[in-house]
């Protein structure tokens, strides 16, 4: 009631996104007429983009029981304040949904020609299972030490398909990249669903730190269709970047593993993100002596430009895959290890 109060009569325009959205510290929620959770409406709040019918949309659905004495950290152990604080958790990595996580799993090593479902990108890999991220609003504290985490564990590539438009502790998020970069561990980031040019609106965690520099470490995947159209070659969802994207992998219905047993399609940057660590992963274990950053720059070196005029996300204008990304391309793992072969020859 707070929060309609806070809103009603207010131009859309004057709405920036506060303290007050902050809401898995903050609010206790219903949501009415079904909805399966309030998670699907977290972009959209964050974005600090609201229009009538957004906000209407909203306020007309979710029911809010503000809380302020609520504290779900609590629930698991951890003291949000204190950065340095790990034991916390449990050792469930499933949670409430498991599908997500499961199907990035798949694109990157699901069993090759076993005649079942679909075939991962590699076959030479170990999945490393850690679940950073709710259904919703990740916590910088909880990015940071998963990153370290697994470094720490072995890990030689990360994927990353989650993201958000702010992060109230990103100091915390620039030390763990640069210590997955001190260890020689690539990260990919997914690039987002909100057909953003990210070179105007980043989203997080980014590779770019506070002080200005730039990981060497760091991959970040926007989503290519399935479409036959020349010119609609990305996904119509997908963010992108002229300096802030590197290139576009597979994120449009993909076939992978799903919980119990089971295989499904699914779309996103989340999807195209996993394509590229599988790309990334064949390479690591093939050719060990190559290091993170040469790694991202062999994948950026091969990947397949294309020339001629596209359709830039969101479908209002046209442009060149280098309007739209660092490479101009799309990943290829044959090119990249072809490359390599005849650079050791």
């Amino acid at each position: 009631a707070k929060l309609m109060q806070k809103y009603d009569g207010i131009d859309p325009a004057t709405i920036a996104f506060d303290e007050e959205f902050t809401l898995y510290e903050t609010v206790k929620y219903e949501v009415e007429d079904e909805l399966a959770n309030f998670d699907q409406y977290m972009p959209m709040l964050e974005s600090g983009q609201f229009d009538k019918e957004t906000i209407k949309y909203i306020l007309d659905q979710v029911k809010f029981n503000l809380n302020v004495d609520y504290d779900d950290r609590s629930l698991i152990g951890d003291n949000v304040d204190d950065f340095n604080d790990k034991n916390y958790g449990n050792g469930d990595v499933e949670g409430p949904d498991a599908l997500h996580g499961t199907h990035v799993s798949g694109i990157i090593c699901a069993v090759r020609g076993n005649g079942k479902g679909g075939d991962g990108v590699a076959d030479n890999v170990k999945i490393m299972s850690l679940r950073a991220v709710p259904n919703g609003d990740e916590q910088d504290k909880d990015i940071a030490l998963a990153i370290r985490y697994a470094v720490d564990n072995g890990a030689k590539v990360i994927n990353m398909s989650f993201g958000k438009y702010y992060s109230p502790n990103k100091e915390v998020i620039d030390a763990a990249v640069r210590y997955a970069n001190e260890h020689d561990v690539l990260l990919l980031h997914a690039a987002g669903n909100e057909s953003k040019n990210k070179d105007l609106q980043d989203s997080y965690p980014t590779r770019k730190f506070m002080n200005g520099e730039i990981a060497s470490n760091w991959i970040e995947v926007g989503a290519s269709s399935s479409s036959k159209d020349s010119k609609k070659l990305l996904a119509e969802f997908s963010n992108y970047g002229a300096t802030t994207v590197d290139l576009f992998a597979p994120g449009v219905d993909l076939y992978s593993t799903i919980p119990d047993a089971n295989y499904g399609d699914a779309s996103g940057t989340s999807m195209a993100c996993p394509a590229a660590a599988g790309v990334a992963a064949m390479i690591r274990g093939y050719f060990p002596s190559l290091t993170a950053t040469e790694v991202r720059e062999l994948l950026m070196k091969t990947a397949i430009r294309y020339d001629k005029v596209i359709t830039i996300p969101g479908g209002a204008t046209s442009g060149k895959m280098t309007d739209v990304s660092i490479s101009g391309g799309f990943i290829n793992a044959a090119s990249a290890v072809r490359f390599l072969l005849q650079e050791q020859k």
